[in-house]
């Protein structure tokens, strides 16, 4: 099932220049012409070798509730162009009242490993309504795989440890820390502090008290035992109001009376000073009092590089609280994931295929009805192709050649024998939903199932191995010559 924050329409979650582009088709009688689009984005985040997508589910529920009400209507009706009369003509706003969407879209499943310049989500139907779903998509897709992203990156550093997501204070607004607590679980961490996300998304939630409860009682020991007195069961005491060490030696006080009521002492929390040197001497001093099962969890600023600085210094932590970096996406605060024309049906059925030119190769689209094929083995996954489904040679079950876009003299063959599988699977037909909605639970997992099966080369953070992604060699020639078509260099007949 969708979550139940965007069961609502938000047609209206879009540019101003989707809706008079979306006028402009209607006027000019093209609304009805089918096109497909391509949702991709050119760079990994975050210096990386992978990415991990995100954010379909909510696209699901965007795209389920798609529609324009009266009251939207109503502000699109006070809209003026630049001579003060109405910016549309009320027949089009009649139209969009009317407005079904019939289009289909494929997509790769949430949690999935993915690389740059491949489709994440193909849009096809009517240009009119695709083009209504580009930004909102873009919007749903890139930042949530964002999120993801880095909460993978952080759950490879952490390893088996505790990882928690305590960003909700310093995210991006009310749905910028929703969508992140969601991202960051499915991603990879265990918990989130934000009550409103685990009830929407049946995330576990974690959390005890702030600096505020300690400074509100005369002593920190009197806040740590009635803490432990009102709440036995979820006793994690913040050790660092005053001063750290002795803000432990409290801790384990009220542990010792909490001990002797039957219940135990979880965790003490860092959230401030040099946290390998005291995670070590806060571990000496449980343990010297029989609290050897009690955590050490440390927040402050944390990122995956901070991290495995404190691991490597021998920190004594095995829970950690990431808020802030993690759901801004410090250091990279966008995906800068886009969204390009990449076929129209011709009037006698056969596709006109479409190209962005850039003087950067980088940003040159790619045409064509794009499907992703995964070739892997028993050791993990090789390479991903992308192939032209409208194409029946790239389908034909024969051996094919894969080549490098940036360098088309990196080249890969693959035979019949070779696995594969096709990452972009139907989600919706002519607007109708076909598609299962794994739980989040699942979705989680199968991240960490499918960053297992990348070599480790791709998974480290300094200077990452670049994992192999490239056109079937169809694909490249059609691409070639439409470059040199619109170039005017293509050798004439």
């Amino acid at each position: 099932m969708t979550n139940k924050l965007y069961d609502t329409s938000l047609s209206l979650l879009t540019d101003l220049y989707q809706v008079t582009m979306a006028y402009g088709y209607w006027k000019s009688g093209t609304a009805e012409k089918e096109s497909v689009f391509n949702l991709y984005f050119r760079k990994n985040p975050f210096g990386g070798g992978f990415t991990v997508a995100c954010g379909l589910a909510n696209a699901i529920g965007y795209v389920s509730h798609f529609g324009f009400t009266k009251k939207d209507l109503r502000y699109l009706r006070s809209l003026t162009g630049s001579d003060g009369q109405p910016l549309f003509e009320e027949a089009f706003l009649d139209y969009l009242a009317d407005l079904k969407l019939t289009v289909d879209i494929d997509a790769i499943p949430e949690g999935t490993v993915v690389f740059p310049n491949e489709p994440l989500v193909r849009v096809r139907g009517p240009i009119l309504q695709c083009q209504l779903l580009e930004t909102p998509l873009l919007n749903l897709i890139n930042f949530e795989t964002l999120i993801a992203t880095k909460a993978a990156r952080l759950r490879l550093v952490a390893e088996a440890d505790t990882l928690l997501e305590f960003g909700l204070r310093r995210a991006q607004g009310v749905d910028g820390g929703v969508t992140a607590s969601r991202a960051a679980y499915i991603g990879g961490c265990d918990a989130t502090s934000n009550v409103l996300a685990g009830k929407h998304y049946d995330i576990p939630v974690r959390g005890t008290h702030a600096h505020s409860w300690v400074m509100s009682f005369e002593s920190e020991l009197d806040a740590f035992e009635t803490y432990a007195d009102v709440l036995p069961n979820n006793v994690t005491l913040l050790v660092d109001t005053y001063d750290t060490l002795q803000g432990v030696r409290n801790a384990i006080e009220a542990g010792k009376r909490l001990r002797e009521r039957g219940y135990r002492l979880s965790g003490i929390r860092l959230d401030s000073g040099d946290l390998a040197y005291l995670s070590i001497e806060a571990r000496k001093l449980l343990d010297a009092a029989g609290f050897t099962d009690t955590a050490i969890v440390a927040s402050n600023d944390l990122d995956e590089t901070i991290i495995a600085s404190l691991k490597q210094q021998g920190a004594q932590i095995t829970v950690w609280g990431v808020g802030t970096k993690l759901v801004t996406a410090y250091d990279q605060p966008a995906l800068g994931g886009v969204y390009k024309l990449a076929a129209l049906r011709n009037t006698d059925g056969s596709w006109d295929y479409k190209i962005k030119l850039s003087e950067q190769a980088i940003k040159t689209s790619t045409p064509g009805i794009q499907q992703v094929r995964r070739y892997s083995d028993e050791r993990g996954f090789l390479a991903d192709m992308i192939v032209n489904e409208s194409d029946p040679d790239a389908l034909s079950g024969k051996t094919v050649t894969m080549i490098d876009p940036l360098d088309f003299t990196k080249r890969r063959r693959f035979g019949t024998a070779q696995a594969f599988d096709d990452l972009l699977v139907p989600v919706f037909r002519t607007g109708d939903l076909v598609y299962s909605l794994p739980d989040i639970h699942a979705v989680r997992a199968r991240v960490q199932d499918q960053l297992a099966r990348l070599h480790p080369g791709v998974r480290r953070f300094v200077n990452p191995h670049t994992y192999p992604v490239g056109l079937e060699n169809g694909l490249h020639e059609l691409k070639t010559e439409l470059i040199l078509k619109l170039r005017g260099t293509r050798d004439a007949d």
